[in-house]
């Protein structure tokens, strides 16, 4: 006598709930550690926890190619919106052109515009460019100031360009340089409770002792771009996860900081 196919039973609900937090569990990095405190650290914290970022990310430096001052700061005006391996693959043939601000101060727009074309806002940046070239010769006998006050005065020069030129061409930084990457690291460690770059800058000053601002930011800078990136940041090999407020947040993956104008 035949008999009629069995379906199989469907699981329980707490059989469910149970193989459900099994698999949770096994899909979990092997290194997250508890949950650190969301408060912001003490000062003292804080400073250990840059050390341990300096030493990991010892060879921290600029990474806009550049031989003098003159040559940092246009480098510097380009990478606005643009990264750095981008503008360093057209500055030799710039700067071979135009090696001085007289020569860049004598160029046309269409000759500057040609030779910076395959980077964002090339037409602006040009512009920006010439003029600045212009205010060198014209006020500073083509040599790039040395004073926070002169360099913001120069077309395309905000904070943050005046700042990378006086710490890395001078090695006399007037702040800390923020950039996309900075803003997110001092966010994410709860250095910073502001979004705006100015303010952050001030809370990073106070924070950071003025012998390493230039290097404070090279260092935010290396860490955002090899381990704690805006979309997917790196918690399981992050040298400071056991320290972090952040760290393996589900809240930052994905938090993405507004862009700062230069």
């Amino acid at each position: 006598m035949a008999t009629r196919s069995q379906r199989p039973l469907a699981p329980k609900p707490a059989a469910q709930k149970k193989a459900a937090a099994k698999r949770a569990k096994a899909s979990a990095p092997a290194t997250a550690p508890s949950p650190v405190s969301r408060k912001a650290p003490t000062r003292e914290e804080a400073l250990g926890v840059f050390e341990r970022l300096k030493a990991h990310h010892h060879d921290a430096h600029c990474e806009l190619d550049h031989r003098t001052p003159f040559e940092l700061i246009c480098a510097t005006v380009l990478s606005a919106q643009s990264t750095d391996v981008a503008v360093n693959k057209l500055t030799p043939a710039l700067f071979e052109k135009f090696p001085d601000a007289r020569a860049l101060a004598a160029a046309s727009q269409d000759e500057v515009e040609d030779a910076i074309n395959r980077i964002g806002m090339y037409r602006q940046k040009a512009k920006n460019l010439i003029g600045l070239a212009k205010r060198l010769v014209a006020e500073h006998g083509g040599e790039v100031p040395q004073s926070m006050q002169e360099l913001v005065l120069l077309p395309g020069v905000g904070r943050k360009t005046a700042n990378v030129v006086l710490g890395v061409a001078f090695g006399k930084p007037e702040g800390v340089v923020v950039d996309t990457h900075v803003q997110r690291i001092a966010q994410r460690l709860k250095w910073t409770r502001h979004d705006e770059p100015v303010a952050i800058e001030q809370d990073l000053m106070k924070l950071v002792p003025r012998s390493d601002w230039d290097k404070a930011s090279h260092v935010l800078i290396f860490h955002g771009r090899r381990v704690c990136g805006a979309q997917k940041p790196a918690c399981t090999t992050c040298p400071i996860h056991d320290v972090c407020p952040s760290a393996f947040r589900a809240e930052n993956v994905g938090r993405k900081p507004p862009r700062t104008r230069s």
